[in-house]
């Protein structure tokens, strides 16, 4: 088990910027590719970001391109994601996940692909 907590949701305007961060406490990061999903009321999980194990390769949602960007620091066991020019849209549950899978270099783009959950953050953006 991988116990995966996350930090950082809240409530904004439309335009504004959140940090999320995500943790391991007591086990490495270094050893898992990393993703960010999120889950709006009535829709299904979507993911917005992902990182491979090596951090070479990194994968975003077209709806948050240019806005949100995912970065890991393996030292500190964290995985963060920075939402920026926020939209009502974004609006959600935010999921961070690892997964076990060991190809260094490749990033998960599917839920189905990781292994191990956090309990989500809300983030609310107001318009």
């Amino acid at each position: 088990q991988v116990p995966l907590v996350e930090s950082g949701g809240g409530l904004v305007q439309a335009g504004g910027s959140l940090r999320l961060s995500c943790g391991a406490s007591g086990r490495t990061f270094s050893g898992y590719a990393l993703g960010w999903f999120r889950q709006a009321p009535g829709k299904e999980r979507e993911t917005v970001a992902a990182i491979s194990r090596n951090g070479a390769s990194i994968f975003y949602a077209d709806s948050v391109k240019g806005r949100f960007t995912i970065s890991r620091d393996n030292a500190k066991n964290t995985v963060l994601l920075q939402l920026n020019s926020l939209k009502p849209e974004d609006t959600a549950i935010y999921y961070c996940a690892a997964s076990d899978r060991t190809t260094a270099w490749r990033v998960f783009r599917s839920p189905n692909e990781y292994d191990y959950w956090g309990q989500g953050t809300q983030v609310t953006v107001s318009s």
